[in-house]
């Protein structure tokens, strides 16, 4: 099942795979802003099999593990690069050696050295879709950063451009390229922002979807008594109450509907998204061969009914 990239007319899975997690453990200010530790043997091991269960989208950044996922993604299939769609990011500072990203620059300079170290360590001479990768960068200043991922589709380096950011206003000023064909957003059952959403399907733009699985809560992995590891950057949750405590209890309130037909708990939350627009393309993370093939076994079942798309607004409470 294949959707189309927006206005490119590239074609992609109609699930990705998000490469955060395999760039393995790195910190800001010495605070973890990765999701532990990972085994790169294994890591390879899944990208490739997602590439054999038909997964050709995926979606990295320079600073995950601070240059680790581009390089572990280019080894497991730079054999088969022609046959898949690489995104990447830019825009965080990082040092490759410390592991330590203490900081941003939107500069054109510095997005310039950023595509050259990419395309190195991805083993490529091009970029399928090159994101911007500072969400709140000021929008006065947008439109220069704007114009250098221009510049670098015109030297033909980078195919696309996007923009990760959750804001209507940012995503309308890039869509105004004609180079631009996606919008990276956080968005799953427990929502999103409607309003870029709408950017989005306004300019025809792919709905890049990061988060799509709640960062791990629609796995139905998590307990009340689920402690994470102190170097997850998710290492704050808290189960017993406040946020992620409402969000266990919508888990089981979703749990009969999303997992009709045979699917898991996850896949259910994936096919949500399937169904809820045809720009999305959701790109969940992974660490493991086996979370890869669950994930993109909700290609095999498709998007949810209109019922059951019905049913979870009403658990939700937003059914009009």
């Amino acid at each position: 099942m294949n959707r189309t990239l927006g206005r490119s007319g590239i074609e992609v899975s109609a699930i990705g795979l998000g490469c955060w997690a395999i760039g393995g453990p790195h910190a800001r200010n010495g605070n973890p802003v990765g999701w532990g530790v990972v085994n790169d043997e294994q890591s390879i091991a899944a990208l490739r099999r997602g590439y054999e269960l038909g997964c050709t989208f995926y979606d990295t950044a320079d600073v995950y593990g601070c240059g680790h996922s581009e390089k572990i993604l280019a080894e497991a299939l730079g054999n088969v690069r022609d046959n898949i769609v690489i995104a990447t990011k830019a825009g965080y500072t990082y040092n490759e050696e410390s592991r330590e990203a203490p900081g941003s620059d939107g500069s054109p300079d510095y997005i310039r050295q950023c595509c050259e170290a990419s395309l190195r360590r991805l083993k490529t001479d091009y970029i399928d879709l090159y994101q911007f990768h500072l969400g709140g960068h000021p929008l006065e200043q947008a439109e220069e950063v704007r114009d250098v991922f221009d510049e670098l589709v015109k030297a033909g380096k980078v195919r696309t451009i996007g923009w990760s950011t959750d804001d209507p206003e940012r995503s309308e000023l890039f869509a105004q390229s004609p180079n631009c064909t996606a919008i990276q957003q956080a968005f799953n059952v427990f929502g999103g922002n409607e309003a870029t959403l709408a950017v989005c399907e306004k300019y025809n733009l792919a709905s890049v979807l990061r988060g799509p699985l709640g960062m791990g809560m629609l796995t139905g992995k998590f307990s009340s008594e689920t402690k994470l590891a102190d170097d997850d950057v998710r290492r704050g949750w808290n189960f017993k109450e406040g946020g992620q405590a409402d969000r266990l209890k919508q888990v089981d309130a979703l749990r009969q509907v999303l997992t009709e037909d045979g699917r898991t708990l996850a896949q259910g939350a994936l096919c949500w998204l399937m169904a809820r627009s045809q720009q999305m393309v959701p790109i969940p993370g992974f660490k493991t061969v086996e979370q890869v093939e669950e994930n993109l076994g909700a290609l095999n079942f498709g998007p949810l009914s209109d019922a059951q798309m019905a049913q979870v607004e009403q658990i939700l409470g937003r059914a009009n």
